[in-house]
């Protein structure tokens, strides 16, 4: 199976398809990412508020793949925000990552209440100017955090990493990352489950000899997402990763897309934290 590619807006390349870590405890978090590369993953997401990114680093550096063949992204915290401490939390993420460069640093959630995502943005842009981060984006931004940037004339993030499933479609921001060539990334891309069960995706995958989750994936896919599920079963990660062998229909997209309910499983961004 082959991962599609999707080139970022600064040249950098990233497999669409990745890995994610979320809530998978650090003690077992080398044998996931273990399974998962053995599986075919080469893009494994995790943030220093996983408490994981030893375990990702130990199973990158025991896979005996070739550095530049896996992409790692990690995140900085809301509590490290600023100039200075994004600086001193970058340099103790790559040290726990066991890496020299990292591929994708995101600032993790834009904490409106904090009002420091722009000096920690000008810190990250210093980050990769040295060379010591390929690309750097942002996640749970609204489109005014965005704006605000873009405003300031600073770097565009090449990715916007956002809650996004059928229920939660996002297409007000999805539309002004479109425009601004910002990728759209996916997390709690199957609503936890929540979206399982839902007729319209059961027929599809009834009709196309796949699993629910799979068809959830393919829907990403065929949006343009980066899509990363996380799974701690080795049969439900190499699931996940088939889903790039089913292709869907531009009815089936639709169909999938109208299932929006502006719909959150996770936090909203305009009150976290708060």
């Amino acid at each position: 199976m082959t991962v599609p590619a999707i080139e970022l807006n600064n040249g950098v390349s990233i497999p669409q398809l990745g890995f994610g870590v979320f809530q998978v405890p650090p003690e077992d978090t080398e044998d996931v990412v273990v399974q998962a590369l053995e599986t075919g993953y080469r893009h494994i997401d995790t943030a220093r508020a996983y408490q994981n990114e030893e375990g990702v680093g130990r199973a990158i550096a025991g896979s005996g793949l070739k550095r530049d063949d896996v992409f790692v992204t990690t995140k900085l915290w809301n509590n490290r925000q600023g100039h200075d401490s994004a600086l001193e939390a970058f340099d103790a993420s790559l040290e726990r990552l066991g890496l020299d460069v990292l591929d994708l640093y995101l600032i993790h959630w834009p904490a409106p209440q904090q009002d420091l995502y722009v000096e920690t943005w000008r810190a990250f842009e210093e980050l990769h100017t040295e060379g010591r981060v390929r690309a750097i984006g942002v996640s749970n931004f609204r489109v005014e955090d965005l704006q605000r940037l873009l405003d300031l004339g600073l770097t565009v993030p090449v990715v916007n990493q956002i809650e996004l499933h059928p229920y939660l479609t996002q297409d007000k921001l999805r539309a002004f990352h479109e425009a601004h060539e910002i990728v759209t990334e996916a997390w709690s891309p199957l609503a936890q489950g929540g979206v399982l069960d839902d007729p319209v995706i059961t027929d599809i995958a009834e009709e196309k000899g796949a699993t629910a989750a799979q068809i959830v994936l393919a829907w990403h896919l065929a949006l343009g997402n980066i899509v990363i599920p996380k799974s701690v079963t080795p049969e439900r990660i190499a699931e996940n990763f088939a889903s790039t062998e089913f292709k869907l229909g531009n009815d089936e997209v639709d169909a999938i897309t109208a299932l929006n309910r502006d719909e959150r499983t996770g936090p909203d961004p305009w009150r976290f934290p708060g």
